[in-house]
């Protein structure tokens, strides 16, 4: 696979990760908390390939057969970083739901 589409890769589990955490959040939202952790897992699994593509792409570099910077890659980069970032609030967020709706 080229670069461009391994990097593609990044993106695309990227973003479906991050989709997956909001539709996540929102079915909280509604108590659905056990649709609320599917959607959580399956967010796990998307950033899980997206994080082995980048490992892989970082062990090329040391390798010494590494890539020039694309803004492409930089972008995927991106994306990653943000999804793992919305994972991580989404979870927090989450409990914070549960917590209160416990209390009403």
């Amino acid at each position: 696979m080229d670069l461009e589409n391994i990097v593609m890769q990044i993106i695309i589990n990227s973003g479906e990760a991050r989709s997956h955490c909001l539709n996540a959040i929102r079915e909280a939202r509604q108590k659905n908390y056990s649709k609320a952790e599917e959607l959580l897992q399956t967010a796990k699994e998307a950033l899980s390939r997206a994080h082995q593509i980048q490992t892989e792409m970082i062990q090329e570099e040391i390798r010494g057969n590494g890539q020039p910077v694309s803004m492409i890659m930089v972008h995927a980069q991106d994306h990653l970083m943000n999804a793992l970032t919305v994972r991580d609030l989404a979870t927090e967020m989450i409990e914070i739901v549960k917590n209160q709706n416990i209390k009403e």
